[in-house]
């Protein structure tokens, strides 16, 4: 069900809704745009908007949605946004922080202020390399980050409201590191996937040199995400250019079992387990629209719904957090060269 849509002045590849409260209805939106003149060197430019997403329920229980902008900052161009972790320990205020991964190597932390309406405060930025940061993640207790590099490089982030320090670096992979997550059960434990087919896990209280495991068969092409379920620790969901979505059993951490895989018909660069339902994610799908996928059970994982209203690369989507849509599940999905942010609601998880 279409719910609302509009066009961001620049090529649109990451959206996150915040999972704070009051701040459910509070959608970010990041741009990343390769600018190449004649005889020029190229500029990627980027910007950052926030959108007010409010919502409404009328007596049919169809839910309305309207999209409004609060505001909007040209940045360098930004692979990656994510919101600061529900109760972590650093962020003593009520205001929500957002990390930005751009291009020019730098991690910049914003802090939504709400003294003169809904705006951004930058309170950091550090250039942490000279590569370029693609991925950015937060440990659960709010103190530090990770950031995946273009050069193959892992850097964790220590962090307080006054700065951010490089506390660990190494180098994980061959190629680009698309990916690195914290594990939300086991914060020292860390996942990274790259351009080298490669997927590890490494322990942050070791030598970083040393992975946990390094998987370097299961991909046929390079691994793009890395997603755990909120509800299962031992479950870790991959997502590949080979167009495959792989859900692992992680029992066994030293060597992590392929419980089920489905081809979703285009390269898989996001996933987002539900935030409410179990065996319920989203995939973003590059050349082939966004899918809604069950992977619940001991039975094989199925498409339940495909979303096929972008006309260009399906890069950015999350689903909106909280109690006003726990009956009924909305989604913001955004594409890159048409420059589209859309919200909608799956026909297949519409409540009545």
């Amino acid at each position: 069900m279409e719910i609302a849509s509009c066009y961001l002045e620049g090529n649109a590849d990451a959206v996150e809704f915040c999972p704070h409260e009051p701040f459910h209805h509070i959608l970010a939106a990041a741009t990343y745009t390769l600018q190449e003149k004649a005889g020029a060197e190229s500029h990627r430019a980027g910007s950052i908007s926030l959108f007010g997403c409010s919502t409404s329920r009328d007596v049919d229980a169809t839910i309305n949605t309207g999209l409004q902008l609060l505001c909007r900052e040209e940045t360098p161009g930004i692979f990656d946004i994510k919101w600061s972790p529900v109760g972590d320990e650093v962020n003593s205020t009520s205001h929500p922080l957002l990390a930005l991964a751009d291009a020019d190597g730098c991690l910049t932390v914003r802090k939504l202020q709400t003294d003169e309406g809904i705006n951004f405060k930058e309170l950091i930025n550090q250039k942490i390399s000279s590569s370029m940061c693609l991925y950015v993640d937060w440990k659960r207790s709010g103190d530090s980050l990770s950031v995946s590099l273009s050069d193959g490089s892992i850097s964790l982030i220590s962090f307080t409201e006054a700065e951010l320090k490089v506390s660990q670096s190494w180098v994980a992979h061959d190629f680009e590191a698309w990916t690195t997550n914290f594990d939300i059960f086991n914060p020292h434990l860390l996942y990274s996937g790259s351009d080298d087919c490669r997927f590890c896990c490494w322990d942050t209280r070791q030598d970083p040199s040393v992975p946990v495991f390094r998987n370097s068969k299961s991909h046929t092409m390079g691994v793009c995400c890395v997603s755990q379920s909120t509800f299962n620790p031992n479950m870790l969901l991959t997502g590949s250019y080979d167009e495959s979505l792989r859900v692992w059993d992680i029992r066994s951490a030293s060597k992590p079992v392929t419980e089920k895989s489905i081809c979703l018909g285009g390269g898989v660069w996001r996933i987002k387990p539900h935030p409410f339902i179990s065996d319920i994610v989203i995939a973003a799908c590059m050349h082939n629209g966004f899918s809604i996928v069950s992977i619940g059970g001991g039975e094989e994982a199925v498409v339940l719904e495909r979303y096929e209203k972008h006309g260009s690369l399906a890069y950015g989507v999350d689903w909106m957090k909280g109690e006003n849509v726990r009956n009924g599940s909305i989604v913001s999905s955004c594409s890159f060269y048409d420059r589209l942010l859309r919200v909608w609601q799956p026909q297949c998880l519409a409540k009545s």
